[in-house]
């Protein structure tokens, strides 16, 4: 299997299979709507078993929920306090399978501590509940993933985190579990799904399902949302991995059944690391939430929150508010004081809460604690809830349910299928060396371009040889080099400046004034590769300072609703259209762009 590049082009040609669907040529086996982890699995699933299919995304891939989570690859610890075995297992299995097999490019252990403060009991439950944790890791022999737990004193825990606050713990459990980058996972999901054969198209917005005359889904109105063109597309099967939106999806196709879907803000704060003295994670129960301290590459990142959000899903904000809680909740555990001058970056994010019991009229199959699939109506399958490490039997189940007695014909086959840049990884590795000493690169930079690329820096490396000055880094970013943004351009589906800030890159959060200061080098080289315009590049350079800004606005507000509203100043670079039979809702400003 080889990498095909995510383009301009490629998507052209995904926009042209499904007008074509729709105006009498082959029909699409299977249309995935949503271009977040989920849709983006359903769509390599759906591919692999040797169904025609498209995957549309009404913004960027993992535009969603998917480039806010907390970053973990984890079993769920906190199930084993509910005795829910089988989903941690589930979920565990998962872990494994990425580690190892799928994507052990993009997806890295990390050990994390639980600070105790009861020597026995604490340390017996504790101790009992990383056990059983371990242990449904690695029901199969010669399948463990990760080191099994170790209890630690407090002179260890304080060596490995010597700025948590002596008397807040007499020892720790240490365990492990895993990091990603969740936008990475994302767009390398979908560019592997291209790869074999599915048809992808971004900033694609589904206006209305298509029903024949017996009620069942046949297909979808789609829009275009960078040319303002609507198309008719068909397929057999209809697939709805929307997140937060999807009771939206429902609604299009005028019907009551369906899954009820909540949305729940969280948000992240990142830190400096020489900040916060430590080598392992951190994992503290509050009366709300779990706090993590994450190591992230160069910062750390703090949180979650978990409050209810009611207002426009597209931009959730992170408040004044939420910023002072998490600062708090880490400052009682910790030796130093973290300030808001600490803060680089912040982010929020909505988790899809499945609400209990489904829409009258759903034919619906509870396929575990975390996710569900239903149908509302024939054709058209629904998938809400879950979890990103189990993004993979999630996109399974949903493609199961839809071809129901045809699946056992073709089964799902993607715990065998690397993501693109696994295969070879470790070949790539033993030759960083040898790279350092060519283009003068730190560890710290060939670390950084294995974790995003694996065995794919040789595409950089391609890149690389038409143009020597690729190799060097970013002026105002230098932790990412001048062949990323180019590579991003070429191969990774990017159309907008933002694209690359937010999801291609992470500077939105990364950086210092969410990476204005980078923006000039990053837009030129994006107007190189991608063609623009002058006018071109400064609207879009416009388009995100402005957005940049409304975020630091945003973040200075003291409720939802007033940040909310500050945000929703700034312009959409592709705003969604509004939807016919939907409630009004706060919307952001829109804005024309020319193509």
């Amino acid at each position: 299997m080889q990498s095909k590049a995510l383009t301009g082009e490629s998507r052209d040609q995904a926009l042209t299979a499904l007008r074509r669907s729709g105006s009498g040529g082959p029909v699409l086996d299977v249309l995935v709507i949503g271009g977040g982890v989920t849709g983006a699995g359903t769509a390599l699933d759906a591919a692999t078993r040797g169904l025609s299919t498209a995957v549309v995304e009404a913004q960027d891939w993992a535009s969603g929920t998917s480039q806010w989570s907390t970053k973990l690859v984890h079993g769920g610890l906190r199930y084993l306090q509910m005795l829910d075995f089988k989903l941690v297992h589930e979920a565990l299995t998962e872990r494994g399978l990425l580690l190892k097999t799928l994507a052990p490019h993009l997806v890295k252990p990390m050990p994390f501590l639980i600070p105790l403060q009861h020597r026995f009991w604490q340390r017996a439950y504790y101790g009992a509940g990383v056990t059983l944790y371990d242990l449904l890791a690695n029901f199969m022999p010669g399948r463990r993933a990760l080191p099994i737990h170790q209890h630690a004193t407090r002179s260890r825990l304080h060596k490995e985190f010597p700025d948590l606050k002596d008397h807040t713990a007499i020892g720790a459990v240490k365990y492990y579990d895993a990091t990603v980058d969740d936008a990475r996972l994302v767009t390398t999901v979908v560019r592997t799904a291209h790869a074999y054969g599915a048809y992808a198209a971004s900033r694609t917005q589904v206006v209305r399902i298509v029903k024949d005359e017996a009620g069942r889904a046949v297909g979808a109105v789609l829009r275009d949302l960078e040319t303002g063109e609507e198309l008719q597309a068909r397929a057999r099967h209809l697939i709805n991995c929307t997140g937060v939106w999807t009771e939206d999806v429902s609604t299009l196709a005028q019907t009551e059944g369906g899954l009820r879907v909540l949305a729940s803000k969280g948000i992240h704060l990142v830190i400096p690391r020489e900040r916060i003295h430590g080598s392992s994670g951190l994992f503290i129960q509050t009366e709300k939430s779990v706090l993590f301290f994450i190591p992230w590459s160069r910062y750390w990142i703090l949180g979650t929150t978990d409050t209810p959000w009611e207002l426009d899903r597209t931009h959730p904000v992170a408040t004044a508010a939420d910023i002072d809680y998490v600062l708090e909740h880490a400052n009682a555990v910790l030796t130093t004081t973290l300030t808001r001058d600490d803060v680089i970056g912040w982010y929020a994010g909505l988790r899809p809460l499945l609400q209990p019991g489904t829409k009258k009229g759903t034919d619906s199959a509870k396929v575990s604690r975390e996710h569900t699939v239903a149908s509302p109506i024939p054709g058209l399958t629904v998938i809400g809830g879950g979890k990103l490490t189990t993004y993979r039997v999630m996109a399974k189940d949903a493609v199961d349910f839809a071809l129901g007695d045809q699946a056992e014909e073709l089964p799902s086959i993607t715990d065998q299928i690397p993501l693109l840049g696994a295969v070879g990884e470790a070949a790539m590795r033993r030759r960083m060396p040898s790279l350092r000493a060519t283009f003068g690169w730190s560890e710290q930079h060939t670390d950084h371009l294995l974790h995003r690329y694996g065995s794919l820096v040789d595409e950089l490396l391609d890149l690389i040889s038409t143009d020597a000055s690729l190799a060097e880094p970013l002026e105002q970013a230098p932790a990412y080099l001048r062949a990323e943004i180019a590579y991003a351009c070429h191969s990774e589906g990017v159309l907008h400046l933002e694209d690359l800030m937010m999801r291609r890159t992470r500077l939105i959060y990364e950086a210092p004034n969410k990476g204005l200061a980078a923006v000039p080098e990053i837009a030129a080289l994006a107007a190189q590769w991608l063609g623009w315009s002058s006018d071109r590049t400064s609207r879009e350079i416009e388009g995100y300072t402005a957005l940049a800004q409304a975020e630091i606005a945003a973040a200075a507000q003291p409720d939802d609703a007033a940040a909310a509203a500050v945000r929703n100043e700034a312009a959409d670079i592709a705003p969604m259209v509004p939807l016919e039979g939907l409630p009004d809702a706060p919307s952001p400003a829109t804005a024309a762009y020319d193509r």
